[in-house]
């Protein structure tokens, strides 16, 4: 079994470095507990692919990951590689590196670690019998680690959760959480489906995972705010938002739900 991880990164010069540092670090310990008694990267695949999706970026991100040793295989079983796209967003970026990933899973990340890699362990084993495994930042007592965020973050995510949830992808509860797993069979066939590339994607690719009928979990994960969002609240954006969510289900309405013998 082989694991990739895709970490879409656009202008991230700033916060590349510590958070490959961070995630190599775990990922070099390989035993069954990390630090502080959370899983250890032991309970992974042994080999192991970070693909880093550089995001047209026009400052020295894509220079800085290049000059990191794990290009080369200084740690054995683990690889670190880079695709270069033109600037399209997020979404075209994840997409472009799930399309790209060879391995038997494959999980997306933000490139910032606000999900620490000690959370790797908990989407894969959800993987051993689901075919998507969707991170969430609310814990099992129901209690959101997003509370962390700006107040006008978290404002605008309820309104955008009551909306995706009336006309998108129901009850699941954390839509945004930039963390998620598929075998690559699940990968391969829903984004090669996927349209959106704005912030709405993950929208898309779970209201595509429901109804191509994949089995999917939602994995309670640790998380952590990170500043330095790009994200511009205002008119535009809550214009695009509203539109891409209209648009999904229409967009994707002849989708059929996949025979057992083959993709439909």
């Amino acid at each position: 079994m082989t694991l990739t991880l895709v970490l879409p990164a656009y202008n991230e010069a700033a916060r590349i470095e510590p958070a490959l540092n961070e995630l190599f670090g775990y990922l070099g310990r390989r035993g069954e507990r990390a630090r502080y008694g959370s899983p250890g990267a032991g309970l992974l695949p042994e080999r192991i692919e970070v693909l880093v999706v550089d995001d047209g970026s026009t400052d020295t991100t894509a220079a800085l990951v290049q000059a990191r040793p794990e290009i080369a295989g200084s740690i054995p079983g683990i690889t670190l590689s880079m695709i270069s796209v033109p600037h399209g967003g997020k979404g075209a970026a994840v997409r472009a590196g799930m399309l790209a990933a060879v391995g038997d899973v494959v999980v997306f990340s933000d490139a910032d670690m606000a999900t620490p890699p000690d959370q790797l362990p908990l989407i894969v084993a959800a993987l051993a019998d689901h075919d998507v495994a969707l991170g969430s930042r609310i814990q099992p007592d129901g209690s959101d680690m997003r509370s962390t965020q700006p107040i006008y973050r978290r404002l605008l995510g309820k309104a955008f959760h009551a909306l995706a949830s009336a006309w998108v992808i129901g009850p699941v509860q954390d839509t945004q959480c930039g963390f998620k797993g598929f075998t690559r069979a699940a990968a391969q066939d829903l984004f090669a489906r996927q349209q959106v590339t704005s912030i709405v994607f993950d929208v898309e690719i779970i209201y595509l995972a429901r109804r191509r009928g994949y089995r999917f979990a939602v994995v309670p994960i640790q998380w952590y705010d990170r500043r330095g969002s790009r994200m511009k609240a205002g008119i535009g954006l809550a214009l695009r938002v509203a539109w891409d969510l209209f648009r999904i289900p229409l967009i994707h309405r002849r989708s059929a739900k996949r025979r057992s013998d083959a993709t439909a």
